[in-house]
């Protein structure tokens, strides 16, 4: 599972104004935002578990509330509403593209 690519949906809850952009931050160098505090993020087990760490530093666990999801390769969905970004935007991580899910 260390070797290959997942993907993940990464969302946040931060009380904090300070800690919530840097965690805003963190998560748009690794992935796509779906919605302001939700992330598509395409990657190895190993480097998610970084990024899970790197995420952990920055939060306080007290306050804050910090979920990440592995998606099937293929899962039905439905949008509703204005999209954030367009529905056939590709993926590009470690040499591989990986078309969202719309």
């Amino acid at each position: 599972m260390a070797n290959k690519h997942g993907l993940y949906l990464i969302a946040y809850d931060i009380a904090n104004p300070k800690r919530l952009i840097r965690v805003h931050r963190l998560l748009k160098k690794a992935g796509l935002p779906r919605q302001y505090s939700v992330f598509t993020v395409a990657m190895k087990h190993k480097s998610l578990l970084r990024l899970l760490e790197n995420l952990a530093a920055q939060i306080d666990k007290r306050e804050d509330d910090v979920r990440c999801y592995r998606l099937p390769g293929r899962t039905d969905s439905y949008v509703l509403g204005k999209q954030f970004i367009a529905e056939d935007v590709l993926l590009f991580s470690g040499g591989i593209n990986i078309i969202l899910p719309g």
